[in-house]
């Protein structure tokens, strides 16, 4: 009313500029993923444009800004669907050219609620220093939301740009997963050559590894089946540059006693030391050790074997981690692991 005017006027309130809207009018606009909305009217009211003659608002400054780029597309969140009908309206008003819209479906969270800044845990740099491949990040960004037509998922940015069609994109809100991340980043490093994984792991291993490159380049050869992330080739790899401890028990195959378990080490050492250091390859220890396994039993000699070269429960077969050893390293080892069952198991 003039007289609520009068007093906001006279409390020092700045009037704010509208965009008059009218009622019981139908906004239609054509979405290029999500196809025809309508909007009545009466759901927006009358539009603030700007808080002064100096000071337009988002709605505004983008209906003016697109006029004079020439945006012939808009394409943005689905969150920004409610702006769409009013930005439409003024540029009716000012005579522009309407644009077409496409709404990305927002991207989600595991639990399904939108992602925001505070949700990510880490920044892009972050994910590089745990051991994400860029292209990896690039290619699990890039297909979060829509996927090509003959549905390929290991691609780079021209070929993703290529295949890229709005027709392709989901509505439905695209869930950030990290098990999908660590998928892509597991295929970017089966298929990396050598030398470039190995320049790649070069800020995620202790610089004393580095003074062996040829024994680096097997075990990365060996262990790169197994890695999700750069970061985990440390902890994979650690047996073919140090020795670690383990339990005597370990060396136990389904509670078999340490003279037994002795007995079938000292087989395969035997075995072993017959093998010249520089035939000591992976082919020649099965031809050596597998005959022996089969007439042994092949859990009763490979196990206390296996565990006695890499001090694990789990790692890679004992052929490979001794082929990257060398003869020497690992009848040292062996020795050692003889040791410990001369000593007894402590269960």
């Amino acid at each position: 009313t003039p007289e609520q005017v009068a007093a906001k006027k006279s409390a020092g309130q700045n009037a704010v500029v509208r965009l008059m809207v009218p009622s019981g009018m139908t906004i239609e606009f054509d979405d290029m993923i999500r196809g025809t909305i309508s909007v009545n009217s009466d759901t927006i009211g009358d539009i603030v444009i700007a808080k002064s003659e100096s000071a337009p608002l988002y709605n505004f400054a983008v209906v003016v800004d697109d006029e004079l780029m020439k945006i012939s597309h808009v394409i943005r969140g689905e969150d920004h669907i409610s702006n769409t009908p009013k930005q439409i309206l003024i540029q009716n008003a000012l005579g522009f050219t309407r644009p077409h819209y496409a709404h990305l479906p927002l991207i989600l969270s595991p639990d399904r609620s939108k992602l925001s800044k505070r949700n990510l845990e880490t920044s892009f740099d972050e994910y590089l220093k745990d051991g994400y491949l860029p292209q990896a990040i690039v290619n699990f960004l890039g297909l979060l939301g829509w996927h090509p037509d003959d549905d390929q998922e290991i691609m780079g940015v021209e070929e993703m740009t290529q295949k890229f069609s709005l027709r392709r994109v989901q509505k439905a809100g695209a869930i950030f997963a990290m098990d999908k991340l660590d998928w892509f980043n597991e295929q970017y490093i089966k298929a990396m050559p050598l030398e470039t994984l190995v320049q790649a792991l070069d800020s995620f291993i202790p610089q004393h590894w580095k003074e062996n490159p040829k024994r680096l380049a097997a075990a990365v050869t060996i262990v790169r089946e197994r890695m999700k992330k750069l970061s985990e080739f440390q902890e994979l790899a650690v047996f073919f540059f140090e020795r670690g401890e383990y339990t005597a028990s370990l060396l136990s195959w389904h509670d078999a006693d340490a003279s037994k378990t002795k007995t079938f080490l000292e087989t395969a050492r035997g075995a072993l030391a017959e093998i010249p250091a520089d035939a000591f390859h992976q082919k020649n220890l099965e031809e050596k050790i597998i005959p022996l396994a089969n007439r042994l039993g092949r859990g009763e000699l490979l196990w206390p074997l296996r565990v006695a070269v890499s001090g694990r429960k789990n790692s890679p077969g004992p052929f490979e981690i001794m082929s990257v050893l060398g003869k020497d390293e690992s009848l040292e080892r062996i020795d050692r692991a003889i040791e410990k069952c001369s000593a007894g198991f402590d269960r």
